[in-house]
């Protein structure tokens, strides 16, 4: 899309003047480095000789001080799982020479423990602060550096590992200031570059936008995609399919029997269902005041409630399997809330609300639930937005820009991992660390 500021700030004469440029966001490549630089790894947390040895084994040089390396750091990992008491923050500190040291599109992962596991009150005092800390450090990192936090529940080793592997990569380019709770459950770690070979992904609302591009990037990951959108968008629908050697289902997903078509088509042309992602939304923009029943009810319908239909014939028998993936399209919108928008905020914040109650269902069959909330993403939609709000949308994050489809796609492609079995009823924001909602 263009971006008028960015072409301005860009510009020869802008350069000359010495106005500060928007940094190009560093982003996955398969079979590209984890991180671009050293990786200082501190705290004396539980996790940190894991994460030593496993930063080892992605041949990622480790450091214990920044000044133990004349390079720019790639990334910070400070584990400060283990800290009991509010004195132990004072670690964080420890890494301050490392912060000014970090490269451009760098990293800073804090691990903590998570205080719903806690019952001692110094205790989860202690690690409560943490996600203060990060989201703050995070809105103070530039050139593209991207500050988060993980919180684990036991020794959740591996669940840990695939947090923190997806927050280093350039698959988290516009994943900043976000909170990733991790429970006590094996992961299976994959192809590294083809976690999702012999999987098989539905993905609905896939003709266009970032539907379009979640099929591609689960297709890069060797998932076989199922592609889903209505008959009018049948054309641009195929195209998606045959680009991702994928197959296409012309489908209204508010029909009675669209679950049901979903699965008999991806069990008898492929074998199995193994992921869906609830992609397909749209909005009917008024203010509150002026807003008819058909606005209201056609959101509320596309974004909602078709979920809820779909699902029962997906988690029914013959539908997803042990180990099976959902994960489902939110928005800022639901978390933040937007003027002219009630219908779509509240479609939005339903769909949270989906995740965490199935989340908690499903759990005893291995199969997650988790949502991904986009903030100011570059799609046809945010270009038709008016010039001052589009403007604004892209500049109030800790990023200063917009993110892509691509950015939303690839958190979706993590969250559908193997890996990442011990991450569910999550809501990850992939927003830049938008200044909007919490």
């Amino acid at each position: 899309m263009a971006d008028l500021f960015t072409t301005v700030v860009t510009s020869p004469l802008a350069r000359r003047a010495g106005v500060p440029q928007p940094t190009q966001l560093r982003r996955y490549t398969p079979g590209g480095p984890l991180v671009e630089g050293p990786v200082l790894v501190t705290g004396g947390g539980r996790f940190e000789k894991s994460m030593r040895v496993r930063l080892d084994q992605a041949g990622v040089a480790v450091v214990s001080a920044a000044e133990d390396t004349r390079d720019r750091l790639g990334a910070i990992i400070v584990d400060l799982s283990a800290a009991l008491d509010p004195a132990e923050l004072a670690q964080l500190r420890t890494i301050e020479p490392g912060v000014k040291r970090l490269a451009r599109n760098a990293r800073v992962v804090v691990i903590g423990t998570d205080p719903a596991t806690l019952t001692d009150v110094t205790e989860v005092t202690t690690q409560r602060a943490l996600e203060g800390f990060s989201r703050s450090l995070a809105k103070e990192l530039r050139l593209g550096a991207t500050g988060n936090l993980v919180l684990a529940q036991g020794e959740a080793h591996d669940g840990v590992w695939s947090a923190v592997e997806f927050l280093l990569s350039g698959r988290s380019a516009y994943v900043d200031g976000q909170v990733v709770r991790v429970a006590e459950t094996m992961g299976t770690n994959g192809d590294s570059v083809k976690p999702l070979g012999g999987k098989v992904a539905v993905v609905t609302g896939a003709a266009r936008g970032i539907g379009a591009e979640i099929a591609r990037v689960l297709g890069r990951d060797g998932a076989t995609v199922v592609a889903v959108d209505v008959p009018a968008a049948g054309e641009a629908l195929a195209k998606v399919a045959n680009e991702v050697r994928g197959t296409a289902v012309q489908l209204d997903v508010t029909a009675a029997d669209a679950g049901s078509r979903i699965v008999r088509h991806a069990t008898q042309r492929h074998g199995a269902i193994d992921i869906v992602i609830h992609n397909a939304g749209i909005t009917r923009d008024k203010l509150f005041v002026n807003l008819d029943e058909d606005r209201w009810d056609s959101v509320i319908d596309v974004n909602l409630r078709s979920i809820l239909r779909m699902n029962e014939a997906i988690l029914g028998e013959g539908g997803l399997g042990q180990g099976g993936r959902i994960v489902c399209l939110s928005s800022i919108a639901g978390i933040a809330g937007n003027r002219g928008q009630t219908n779509y905020g509240a479609s939005k914040a339903g769909v949270i609300g989906l995740v965490t109650a199935l989340a908690a269902q499903v759990r005893d069959r291995g199969i997650t639930v988790n949502a991904v909330a986009p903030g100011f993403i570059e799609t046809e939609m945010t270009a038709r937005v008016p010039f001052a709000t589009r403007e604004m949308g892209r500049r109030i994050n800790s990023l200063q820009q917009g993110g892509l489809p691509r950015d939303v796609a690839e958190t979706i492609a993590w969250l559908s991992q193997p890996g990442a079995a011990a991450v569910t009823g999550q809501v990850v924001r992939v927003c830049g660390q938008s200044w909007l909602g919490a």
